[in-house]
């Protein structure tokens, strides 16, 4: 066995010895274990409601979404529909048109997003799973119906069970406002609730799905969209489908994949993770510094077998090794038992979910979510035992050096 190895196992854990010493050595271990599970919580914590964020927002944004560069609406054709179809892996294209809208609901108003779709639209994202109230019916007996935010819904007191219909008024694209008639210069349309959706609040506050055609003739259109959505089949890869399109559509016109329909967001998360990481590392750091009280209180308490050590032809190098090595070893096994800890309390909450969210439970979910990701794992456990060097690595060369 390496000798400053030994000296330094036998310094941690002997056995004829319970001093103050290998007390602040095991609250030093308890340290560096509490701060690497708390990291391997929260970060998996964190993953996990990154990941439902991500799965709410993918089952209303679709997987490739093509919009006009210049403008607000087009044409189908202008951007290529009929050779898209064609494309294998298309699973779906579906014909949007989205404006904004007063909203009246008994005696109360509000602007929403109007989000016109066809009969693929269901079959381009999973909008029917978030389904809360009612079910997505684009036309009830033939009649035009609407699918409601919950936000919009909540606002509005819409009920699904009331008689009255929603009514849509929509500023007319042209002709001059009559101020002796202001109601002339709007469009209106009358529609009933079929259900309401719950996704996420900037969606559910915003948007009202209704067929596409009713929202073209509030707008006085024939078949312009202000978008195209295309499902992909999932053992495609999106992206050289992405490129394929963006060569039939041309310059024209935006073709973004999921991702860049939400790049800020996704940016903020990615940022967010890496903030809540650095500053869960800097308690941890705070945490280590006990390594050093462990070290130089060590180093003072073993002055007489540092001597002994020179005596019997040690040099700096092999008695610094030594507290070196005592230092590792506070640092490993503090980060592996904190590994292992952190490991399986995320494996309880995801089997039992015993913590559970705060709130009326109107949530997607009841309890915290967690993911466990192995890089996560890897880079705590690097970054720990890249701490534990750095504070064992400070005493020993202030302290052995001038010995």
């Amino acid at each position: 066995m390496n000798f400053p190895f030994y000296i330094a196992k036998r310094y941690l854990a002997s056995r004829k010895s319970r001093n103050a010493i290998n007390i602040i050595s095991l609250v030093s271990v308890l340290g560096v274990a509490t701060g690497t599970m708390a990291l391997v919580v929260v970060l998996s914590v964190f993953n996990g409601f990154d990941d439902l964020i991500k799965s709410l927002i993918n089952s209303f944004d679709p997987d490739i979404k093509i919009t006009v560069k210049e403008g607000k609406v087009f044409q189908p054709f202008d951007a290529g529909i009929d050779s898209i179809l064609e494309i294998p892996g298309i699973v779906a294209v579906s014909e949007v048109l989205e404006e904004n809208a007063l909203i009246r609901y008994d005696e109360r108003q509000y602007i929403a997003t109007l989000k016109g779709v066809d009969n693929n639209f269901i079959n381009v994202n999973g909008i029917d799973t978030m389904i809360v109230d009612g079910a997505f019916l684009l036309y009830k007996d033939k009649i035009p119906v609407a699918v409601v935010g919950q936000g919009v819904a909540w606002y509005l007191k819409v009920g699904l069970t009331f008689t009255n219909p929603l009514v849509i008024y929509m500023p007319k694209r042209t002709g001059l406002v009559n101020p002796a008639n202001p109601s002339a210069s709007f469009n209106r349309y009358l529609i009933w609730p079929s259900g309401i959706f719950g996704i996420e609040q900037e969606y559910d506050s915003k948007y009202i799905i209704l067929p596409v055609e009713v929202v073209r003739n509030l707008l006085d259109y024939s078949s312009e969209v202000t978008a195209l959505e295309i499902k992909v089949n999932e053992n495609n890869d999106v992206i050289p489908i992405q490129n394929i399109i963006k060569n039939i559509s041309g310059n024209k016109f935006n073709v973004l994949n999921r991702y860049q329909q939400n790049e800020l967001f996704y940016r903020i998360m990615k940022s967010e993770k890496w903030a809540i990481f650095f500053i869960l590392t800097l308690i941890l750091l705070i945490a280590s510094f006990n390594i050093i009280a462990s070290l130089s209180m060590l180093i003072i308490d073993k002055k007489s077998d540092i001597i002994t050590l020179r005596n019997l032809g040690a040099n700096n190098s092999l008695i610094r090794k030594i507290f070196l090595f005592e230092g590792w070893l506070i640092s490993i096994i503090g980060s592996t038992l904190g590994l292992i800890l952190g490991i399986i309390i995320c494996f309880i909450q995801h089997r039992y979910e015993p913590v559970k969210l705060g709130g009326s439970g109107s949530f997607v979910i009841d309890a915290y979510p967690v993911d466990i990701h192995l890089p996560d794992i890897f880079l705590i456990w690097l970054t720990v035992i890249l701490i534990g060097f750095l504070t064992a690595y400070y005493p020993v060369k202030k302290i052995i050096v001038n010995k």
